[in-house]
């Protein structure tokens, strides 16, 4: 029977994560929000979902390994396996404005991270207090009104106009009705699969430790490889980006941001190297990016590069 849900669950991720992306291109169009934008914030929110159900849950129980945890494994998940697989097949492209600011902010919010983790600024035996997380929370608020702020602007500039594609002729109502739907049919299915998928390891002897630091850590980033894909196939590369860039920013503003608010985490679990990697992956997108895109050289890669930390963390 877990085989079953797992092959159904598989089916319903693709589904929701085409219906997702399909609708925000459509709401991009209407409003006349840039692609990364439209990635970054309804579909970068909405796929960081499971991270935030996560990481809040485990605040709550008090087990704070699990809230940062999720988070720095997810980010890094993110970038080298996520992008890393799609520019493998698709070009993902970068523009002025994703190397100027987007990029260079989320290497600046995960080196916040984990100054905070590792008490630089307080000392107090709190990692991230309530304070920490009101300023990550500030920093979620400012990043989204500044994008919007400078979308609006730059769409201001007249462009030349094409013709429409299907998906731009959608009607809003039907748009935010695949926007909604497929995002909760692609977290639902997200969390249908990673259950099953751990029953079936578990079937097989394999540790809570493993399986902990793999299904989970890289289940629940499953919504952002769906859409990402979904995204390139469509060749909207600047969502795919926008996409993964913008959940990982919100991964910390927001999700540690909230979680801290619970009660002040610690990560006693997590350690630098840890932190170096999810720093280290945003500024290889930044390297890669310096020529407008991260091909197939970039993409492989970044996916060996996680594919070397997943040994480095089961040894």
């Amino acid at each position: 029977m877990e085989y079953i849900i797992l092959v159904i669950s598989l089916v319903g991720i693709v589904l929701g994560a085409d219906f997702l992306v399909a609708g925000a291109v459509s709401i991009a169009r209407k409003f006349k929000v840039s692609d990364f934008v439209i990635g970054a914030a309804i579909v970068g929110i909405g796929t960081s979902m499971p991270e935030l159900v996560v990481s809040f849950i485990g605040a709550l129980k008090g087990n704070a390994d699990v809230a940062i945890g999720n988070v720095v494994g997810s980010n890094i998940f993110n970038v080298l396996a996520i992008l890393g697989v799609t520019a493998l097949f698709f070009p993902i492209a970068i523009n002025k404005e994703n190397m100027k600011f987007e990029i260079p902010l989320c290497i600046g919010v995960s080196v916040v991270l984990m100054l905070f983790a590792f008490n630089f600024f307080n000392g107090n035996s709190a990692s991230i207090s309530r304070i920490d997380g009101a300023l990550l929370l500030i920093m979620f608020i400012s990043f989204m009104w500044y994008s919007f702020r400078r979308d609006k602007q730059n769409s201001a500039t007249p462009t030349a106009t094409t013709e429409e594609t299907p998906e731009e002729k959608t009607p809003l109502w039907l748009a935010t009705i695949k926007v909604v739907g497929g995002l909760a049919v692609l977290i639902t299915s997200c969390d249908f699969f990673v259950d099953n998928a751990v029953q079936i390891a578990k079937s097989f002897g394999v540790s809570d430790a493993i399986i902990s630091l793999t299904l989970i850590a890289c289940g629940t980033s499953l919504p952002e490889l769906a859409a990402s894909v979904a995204a390139a196939i469509k060749k909207n590369t600047q969502l795919a980006l926008g996409n993964i860039i913008g959940s990982n920013i919100f991964n910390i503003t927001l999700i540690l941001g909230v979680s801290s608010q619970v009660m002040p985490l610690t990560s006693a679990g997590i350690t630098y190297v840890d932190y170096i990697v999810m720093i280290a992956a945003t500024i290889l997108t930044l390297l890669f990016g310096f020529k407008g895109k991260i091909g197939k050289l970039g993409g492989a890669f970044m996916f060996i590069s996680f594919i070397l930390y997943s040994i480095y963390l089961i040894n």
